[in-house]
């Protein structure tokens, strides 16, 4: 195990250590020149063309050509034409065509990116399909406002240039992600106008229809005015400043309830208190309801002397808004109002009687509601239950119609409307007070304008019915993070229906036809086989285009009992997109299974994407489209904010990658910046963005190039097929090495498995840092720079820069792609290699796993730890180390690292980074004074605790008496003048230098 220790201690190696990436070549080569000139041919340095950096430009110009040479647009067709069993799908959720790639866009695909890489690297045949959600109002609305006189053009036209404009906008965001890395077969994505995939979906919406499950009813939806569409409750958005114009208003009892008649008896007029935030629903009022269960006061007003009834918990907060004061006259239950009735505020003549209701809350109003059946979701379930009326008075644009009277025909309900209802009230003595109320207020998320609860005829999936089998098949996907599964089955709890009919023309038509005359709606086994034929070769501009006879057979009238082709219209509603992009599973994956492994999107989709897609695959055939989600938040600036161009944080892909017009305020960083900024987030909360975190993006992959390149630089002149050494005859440190690779690949594997690239990253860093870079590299320069080429002890060492090479390649390669490639073609015994890609996954052979051998190192390093430390900021090759171990397990550790009592070649003196190193089981007689005394301990811990032995130890540091080696640089030598032996063997040799 690799302890955190090691690192302080390494940092505080001596001075003239190398720390971190070691000097490159020519530095190295000129310090060895003011040492002495004769002997710098002879050290090997590392050499490697291999850039340290790329500046400016060539990084995004580097990995173009990356892309071109090692074929990433090959790549996904290579490995579908793999023979393998093993299948692994992510089903991409299509992003919608209606603008510029974004950050957010960069955010999933290249998370998408990792993953599939991984797997592909892994041995699995992967399957992924990009797509776009090409219909819709979004599209509609910008493709309109591109044309002038929008409002006289057809169907037909809209659609021509909605279509053109989702054709440019997937062609951006498809070169943008080509760009980013992202793997896939580019030329056969998957878009929602595709006549096949339509045609798919409308299959899947006659399977719910034929099961009961899709139906068409009148009641009230959320409308846009604005955009004069129902909408679904996934496309509005909360404005929490929204002011609306409350009143407070009475309702005057028309008949006492029987229970409250010896109460209220008639000798002065009493009123029902009712609060609205919307005065403009009270032409539809139809009733008054109460909360059975709940204490209620009949109260008089000081200042007029009326009566009224509200809820008791109200009647202090109420009398303070009216600023008057309320005599509690006498108290009731909420029960025992039931059987009275009140006159409607504003319209002579009518009842509205008072009636029971569950959604009737205390915490703000009177605890009296005003129901207008047409206006709300509750109001028409207490309209259904007792036989009300739902008349709606407000046509698609959000105006009064003639029904509502010609006070307020043509008005606009949220604007003049309003004010003339208000005005209503007052003129009818029904106004006590009017105030505005800041709150929570619906806008429709395209327009950023509010909406209205208004009824009309819509089409319905009738979720009550799916929900809790939904419910249960969500409890068996895997969701990552677990968090986001319980608001998953909160969402799919509150919702009540699922309304999927817009009024557009820019989608999938519901292919119903009505009956002129009743409106009695025609579809069937028939008429849904004939459209589905028609719009799979046509698409369904074919609705649009072709008369009736040619949608609609005189056989299918006739089974459905009806005379004539001619006395039917086709319908003019279309899908909603959520239903679009939630049946993509029946179009897009594969197998009689049709599951995807996994589904990779924003949090918002928990209420979008994923749930649609689970409704519909559920209501369609009982299961769910996929095994496993991940869910990831949302990109926002540096400081937490959201991205707004007003305010100048919004981070531009393209700029990113390709720098902006001043390279000096934004530089090119190339697209694996991007990457990496991905991978190292905390994708599952919100991920931040911005110079500074693109700047520490970009130094810490110039310091993994570091780390590559002294690797790349070292292993010259070296080929693992004739020079690596086995294991069991390497040094022990480098044996550990192997062991610690073998724990960073596994660790890695499952990181990624686990889809926790932050947590790839941290791993590649501190092993890169502290294991490699800190730890290994600085203690085997001696031995990488100063043995013979060929001698075994260097070849020991380079067999593993050779392994960990390929490893730690391998593990970032999926995050990296354009660097893995790019170092791949320097490693220096790789000819025309295949690639990273092609070569499969991290291959760390089980023989590196040897957990005994970490006491060993463990324990040296401790003791090279102490020594360190009592040198702290002077140069260790300047002192010998005496260690004094008392007999025992740790110091039999030690003779397998120093089988001779002193020594400055052996493997403990490599670790101990001294110039010489001298084992002994008694502390000398002699100790000169200057000598540093350290002792500690150190507990060896084996076989999981079956061998436990803590035994102690003495360190003596003493300045070293030996000259410094012109060569080497150690403190080995008789004479300045003169190589010390081990150098004199080498330059004997005469095989100092490749």
């Amino acid at each position: 195990m690799l302890r955190a220790w090691w690192a302080p201690a390494l940092e505080r190696a001596r001075a003239g250590a190398a720390r971190g990436w070691p000097r490159s070549s020519a530095s190295e080569a000129a310090a060895e020149s003011r040492e002495d000139s004769r002997y710098r041919d002879t050290v090997l340095l590392p050499r490697s063309r291999f850039p340290a950096q790329l500046p400016g430009r060539l990084q995004p110009e580097t990995e173009l050509k990356t892309q071109q040479k090692c074929g990433f647009s090959e790549l996904y067709s290579w490995q579908r034409q793999r023979k393998t069993k093993q299948e692994f799908c992510l089903h991409d959720g299509p992003p919608y065509a209606n603008g510029d790639p974004h950050v957010g866009h960069a955010l999933n695909k290249i998370l998408k990116d990792i993953t599939n890489r991984f797997h592909v690297m892994r041995g699995d045949k992967v399957h992924y399909v990009p797509g776009w959600d090409c219909h819709g109002l979004p599209i509609e609305l910008k493709a309109l406002s591109e044309v002038k006189g929008a409002e006289n053009l057809s169907p037909m036209e809209i659609r021509q240039r909605a279509r053109a404009f989702a054709e440019r906008a997937v062609e951006k965001q498809k070169s943008a992600f080509i760009r980013w890395g992202v793997m896939a077969d580019w030329a056969n994505c998957y878009l929602t106008f595709d006549p096949k995939y339509e045609a798919n979906q409308l299959r899947v919406f006659y399977k719910m229809y034929d099961k009961g499950l899709i139906y068409r009813d009148y009641k009230p939806v959320f409308w846009s005015p604005s955009t004069k569409t129902a909408l679904a409750e996934a496309e509005l958005e909360y404005n929490e400043q929204h002011v609306s114009r409350s009143v407070y208003m009475k309702f005057p009892l028309l008949k006492s309830p029987p229970k409250l008649t010896s109460v209220i008896d008639g000798s002065s007029p009493a009123s029902v208190l009712v609060w609205t935030t919307q005065p403009w629903t009270v032409p539809a009022n139809q009733a008054v309801c109460y909360m059975p269960d709940s204490a209620y006061s009949i109260v008089k007003c000081a200042t007029t002397g009326q009566h009224f009834i509200l809820a008791a918990d109200r009647v202090e907060s109420t009398a303070a808004v009216l600023d008057t004061q309320f005599e509690v006259v006498s108290k009731c239950k909420g029960a025992d109002l039931a059987g009275g009735s009140c006159a409607h505020p504003t319209i002579p003549g009518r009842v509205s009687p008072l009636l029971p209701a569950n959604h009737v809350t205390m915490t703000k109003g009177t605890g009296l509601v005003h129901t207008a059946p047409a206006h709300g979701m509750e109001d028409y379930s207490v309209a259904s239950h007792h036989q009300l009326p739902t008349d709606c008075l407000v046509d698609e644009s959000g105006y009064f119609t003639e029904a509502a009277g010609p006070e307020l025909k043509s008005k606009n309900v949220l604007e003049e409307g309003n004010e003339a209802v208000i005005k209503m009230l007052q003129a009818a003595g029904s106004l006590l007070k009017e105030e505005k109320y800041v709150h929570s207020y619906p806008y429709d998320w395209r327009t950023r304008k509010p909406i209205i609860i208004r009824a009309s005829k819509q089409w319905f999936v009738n979720t009550a019915d799916v929900k809790a089998a939904a419910q249960d098949v969500l409890k068996k996907v895997k969701v990552i993070p677990t968090s986001a599964m319980n608001r998953m089955l909160e969402m799919l709890d509150r919702r009540t229906f699922w309304c999927i009919s817009r009024q557009r023309c820019w989608g999938v038509p519901i292919p119903a036809f009505y009956q002129k005359s009743t409106g009695e709606c025609l579809i069937n086994s028939e008429t849904i086989t004939d459209v589905i034929k028609i719009v799979e070769q046509q698409g369904t501009d074919a609705w649009w285009v072709l008369p009736i006879e040619q949608l609609l057979s005189k056989e299918a009238v006739a089974k459905a009992g009806g005379r004539d082709v001619s006395d039917y219209v086709k319908g003019q509603d279309v899908l909603d997109i959520w239903f679009d992009s939630g049946t993509s599973w029946a179009h897009v994956l594969e197998g009689a299974d049709q599951r995807a492994d996994t589904y990779l999107e924003g949090k918002d989709q928990l209420g979008g994407w994923f749930q649609s897609s689970l409704l519909t695959s559920v209501a369609a055939r009982k299961k769910a489209p996929y095994k496993t989600l991940v869910v990831h938040g949302f990109t926002v600036g540096e400081k937490g904010e959201k991205m707004s161009k007003s305010v100048g944080n919004v981070v531009d892909p393209d700029v990113v990658i390709n720098g902006g017009e001043d390279h000096t305020k934004d530089p090119p960083y190339g697209a694996d910046v991007l990457r990496w900024w991905v991978a190292e987030s905390n994708v599952f909360t919100e991920v931040m963005i911005g110079p500074v975190v693109l700047n520490a993006a970009r130094d810490d992959i110039n310091k993994l190039r570091n780390t590559l390149r002294f690797m790349l630089g070292n292993v010259e002149g070296f080929n693992p097929e004739t020079d690596s050494i086995p294991p069991a005859e390497m040094y022990i440190v480098d044996q550990y090495m192997l062991h610690l690779l073998h724990e960073y690949g596994s660790k890695v594997t499952e990181a990624y498995k686990q889809y926790d690239y932050s947590k790839v990253v941290r791993l590649l860093q501190a092993f890169c840092s502290r294991s490699l870079s800190n730890f290994y590299f600085n203690m085997i320069k001696d031995r990488l720079y100063c043995e013979e080429a060929k001698d075994p002890k260097r070849r020991s060492c380079q067999t593993v820069l050779a392994e960990a090479l390929d490893v730690i390649i391998r593990s970032f390669a999926p995050i990296l792609p354009h660097l893995a490639e790019e170092v791949f073609q320097y490693i220096p015994y790789k000819k025309d290699s295949e690639g990273v890609f092609r070569t499969g996954w991290i291959n760390a052979s089980s023989a590196w796993k040897k957990p005994g051998i970490e006491e060993a190192i463990e324990g040296a390093c401790a003791m090279r730890d102490s020594f360190l430390g009592s040198i702290s900021g002077k140069n260790a090759l300047e002192y010998e180390v005496i260690i004094v171990i008392e007999p025992g397990l740790l110091f039999e550790l030690m003779e397998a690292l120093q089988a001779e009592e002193t020594s400055s070649v052996s493997q403990l003196n490599e670790i101990m980074m001294a110039s010489q190193t001298t084992l002994l089981s008694e502390v000398p007689k002699e100790i000169p004074s200057d000598a540093n005394i350290i002792k500690g301990t150190f507990l060896i811990n084996l076989e999981g605790g079956d061998i436990c032995e803590q035994s102690s130890y003495k360190v003596i540091a003493q300045p070293i008496a030996k000259a410094k080696c012109p060569r080497c640089r150690r403190y080995t030598a008789e004479s300045s003048s003169t190589p010390c032996p081990r150098c004199l063997q080498v330059l004997a040799a005469g095989k100092g230098s490749t």
